[in-house]
């Protein structure tokens, strides 16, 4: 039983954050219908900035936190504002391939100046744990980031449903026409969305620094989990998203525990295909015809 608690635990740890990358996507499909697969590489460009932070400043990756949001909602802003914007009416695969094309820029540029060499940030709590009793432990980093995502995930689900600006990007997202003819200037919600989008992921990227590997072609591995939280929640859906992460996150740990570490990426996609083969438009999705 203690080893199972453990197991539960680390997973919900661990997928409050995937929450967090799996919402940014969502946000940015739900407002803009795009399929970004430069979603991971902005989350490594976030990984990056919290190294820089850390080795020359010598600020805490979580305390980097404040620095890397804003950060990368203008980095995701300026994105959709130059690149994204010019393929809003294109067909879906302009979409892609564009998208794709960007995350292999940001992650050459990135190789380039900082080369292919791993990177690993190192802190006084990067191994600590805290006992909760039982035999049950729980790490320090993962704890943190589970703490800080819940915070972001409330604050973004009120301004979301509380703040005019919330209301018109949720209004863009369930009727892009309609929400221009109702006076919504939907040009700036779909650049206020991939900014929030990008500094989800990039936040994510920060949050998960302390306590994984950061290398160049690390967003690949986040850009195919994302997609999994998303599809898995249902396409738009943010609190499916937030449940998606959380399923994820635990079905690794368990995996990981009870078959093998190398079956737990299978173990996610039967449990992917599963759902996507009895419920096809996600947990909390609803249908689109």
């Amino acid at each position: 039983m203690a080893v199972f608690m453990q197991s539960l635990i680390s997973g919900i740890l661990i997928g409050g954050v995937y929450a967090l990358i799996g919402i940014g996507l969502t946000l940015i499909f739900g407002v803009m219908r795009v399929i970004n697969f430069a979603h991971g590489d902005i989350l490594m460009v976030g990984m990056y900035l919290t190294y820089l932070a850390f080795t020359v400043l010598g600020i805490d990756p979580f305390v980097s936190v404040l620095i890397t949001f804003p950060l990368m909602f203008l980095f995701g802003g300026f994105l959709q504002r130059v690149f994204i914007n010019r393929v809003l009416k294109a067909v879906a695969q302009n979409q892609i391939l564009l998208t794709i094309g960007l995350g292999l820029i940001m992650s050459n540029t990135v190789m380039l100046i900082f080369t292919s060499d791993y990177k690993l940030i190192t802190t006084s709590y990067s191994s600590s744990t805290l006992k909760v009793g039982g035999g049950v432990s729980v790490s320090t980093p993962l704890l943190i980031s589970f703490l800080i995502t819940t915070a972001i995930t409330a604050v973004l689900y009120w301004f979301l449903l509380k703040t005019d600006t919330g209301q018109a990007i949720r209004a863009t997202a369930q009727d892009r026409d309609a929400a221009q003819l109702m006076g919504i200037n939907v040009k700036r919600m779909s650049i206020i969305a991939f900014g929030l989008g990008s500094a989800l992921a990039g936040t994510a990227g920060a949050l998960i620094s302390p306590t994984y590997y950061i290398f160049p072609q690390v967003g690949a591995v986040f850009t195919l989990k994302a997609f999994v939280i998303t599809v898995l929640g249902g396409m738009g859906s943010v609190v499916g998203a937030m449940l998606g992460g959380i399923l994820i996150g635990v079905t690794e740990s368990l995996s990981a525990v009870y078959i093998s570490s190398g079956w737990k990426d299978v173990v996610v996609f039967v449990l992917f295909l599963l759902v996507l083969l009895f419920k096809p438009s996600g947990l909390m999705g609803k249908s689109r015809t």
